[in-house]
């Protein structure tokens, strides 16, 4: 009986089981998975043309852009650089500064007491000629006002 405990005791020593898992298979599978993606992956060699816009450098602060002044007296009247002008001058000019290939600018400046009706009279007439460098000017006296 003795042996029978001895051989026994030897038995459980020996018959532990293995806890950790050989991942050696798993890496060889992971490398050649690995290698067949690189393989079979095209290589990026498409081009896209993109148009970037070359900007003009701008001009030294010294030079101005052309500038025209159209002023709207209370009375309703028109005036471009001071000269008297009527709707349908004020059209033709408009035309000539959006048909121009470097446009300059036109700065309106109705008066405080024009009528809003004959404001609105012009700024129909310079939408319709198709100027784009039309804008309000000398609006800052008017900003305490409301």
């Amino acid at each position: 009986m003795a042996q029978a405990t001895s051989s026994s005791a030897s038995w459980a020593r020996e018959a532990a089981p293995m806890s950790e898992m050989n991942t050696t298979p798993l890496i060889d599978v992971m490398l050649v998975l690995l290698i067949m993606f690189i393989i079979t992956v095209p290589s990026q060699t498409h081009q896209v043309e993109v148009a970037i816009p070359q900007a003009a450098p701008p001009p030294p602060d010294w030079i101005r852009p052309l500038r025209n002044d159209l002023t709207l007296s209370a009375s309703g009247k028109l005036s471009w650089n001071q000269h008297t002008i009527s709707d349908g001058q004020l059209a033709g000019l408009l035309a000539e500064v959006a048909a121009s290939p470097k446009p300059p600018e036109v700065h309106f400046r109705p008066d405080s007491t024009a009528r809003f009706e004959r404001v609105d009279q012009v700024l129909a007439i310079a939408a319709r000629s198709g100027a784009t460098t039309f804008g309000f000017a000398g609006n800052e006296q008017y900003r305490d006002s409301f």
